[in-house]
């Protein structure tokens, strides 16, 4: 991830409905919107939940309602094979490949597949293990942190820092774990305070509806984003109907870089571009009605107008009950004394 750039993650998750080639038509989409990278899940639904587990309230409206957490979360696993070659895949399209593990192996697994950069899940911002042998990889780390308060955030961030991965190498991501995410909800200014608390760089991970929200976080400093999409929000699935469709993915990476270079440099200049306005947009020190030479400049004779290419306006006092030097016309401007 670099510095000046805020790393764009199009979030595919578990969306490719457990079907590889709707994984690779995924990988494609983030590829044409300009994503810096693609992530997916990587779990083992025996090691991720016991099979009681009730499902989410928005997982109930999105899925089967007779189906257990454990079916669903059980018909979305990738196979090793399948992250071969979705990794193999995201090579050969030029995009960075991710993945979230929800468990220690899968974690361990992704490692010795090559991934050096590491998404923690709010889920596991309090699975002290996990957090552990994540950070004895001593890769780049990003950290969601919805559902938990700025004390549990700074209490993970202990653990990864203590385990092997200093902070400089941690990006937090403020979030909501709520699918999806109401307005009113969102609180975005927790994310600088994240910054402020914990001295960390954060990023956001966004499960509004739309993409101002995103777009707003950049704004604020985010350096990375991360936004669920899919192909289709009618697809049947915990996490289509709050996810992108791939022309909203376009514009959110469109939206992004505009907003980054928009937001520039925090010198407050005056651009190439706007300099040549200058001397058409701004005043001088010209004269009001005919002024002889030897007549005291005042109000009464003395004005502003464009051009900007004589005696700055700021100047005025200055030239208030000064003698004039010589005949001026009505609109000439007036000279240095």
């Amino acid at each position: 991830m670099k510095k000046d750039k805020v790393f764009i993650i199009a979030e595919a998750g578990v969306n490719h409905n457990g079907d590889m080639r709707i994984a690779r038509e995924l990988i494609d989409v983030a590829v044409k919107a300009g994503a810096d990278a693609i992530k997916f899940q990587s779990f083992k639904a025996e090691r991720l939940l016991c099979k009681t587990t009730e499902k989410a309230n928005y997982q109930k409206q999105t899925t089967d309602k007779e189906e257990s957490q454990f079916e669903m979360i059980k018909k979305l696993e990738l196979s090793a094979e399948d992250h071969i070659g979705l990794i193999s895949y995201c090579e050969e399209k030029g995009i960075t490949f991710l993945s979230t593990p929800f468990d220690i192996e899968s974690a361990q697994s992704l490692y010795d597949l090559g991934l050096r950069t590491f998404k923690i899940p709010s889920g596991e911002i309090n699975h002290y293990p996990y957090l552990k042998k994540i950070a004895s990889f001593g890769v780049e780390i990003i950290l969601s942190t919805g559902m938990s308060r700025l004390e549990e955030v700074e209490d993970a961030l202990k653990v990864l820092e203590h385990s092997g991965t200093p902070r400089s190498q941690i990006r937090v991501l403020h979030a909501n774990t709520e699918y999806p995410t109401e307005m009113v909800d969102v609180n975005l200014r927790a994310m600088n305070t994240i910054a402020e608390k914990c001295d960390v760089r954060v990023g956001y991970s966004d499960h509004t509806l739309g993409i101002e929200v995103a777009t707003a976080a950049v704004a604020l400093g985010a350096c990375v984003i991360e936004k669920h999409f899919t192909l289709d929000r009618s697809f049947l699935g915990p996490d289509h109907q709050a996810s992108l469709v791939p022309k909203e993915l376009s514009d959110l990476v469109q939206a992004v870089r505009n907003i980054e270079l928009a937001l520039g440099i925090s010198d407050k200049v005056v651009s190439k571009s706007e300099a040549k306005n200058l001397p058409i947009a701004r005043k001088s020190i010209v004269a009001k009605r005919f002024i002889e030479k030897g007549e005291l400049f005042s109000e009464e004779n003395l004005c502003c107008k464009r051009p900007g290419i004589g005696i700055n306006p700021m100047k005025w006092n200055d030239y208030i009950g000064k003698v004039a030097n010589k005949n001026y016309f009505e609109d000439d401007l007036i000279q240095e004394i």
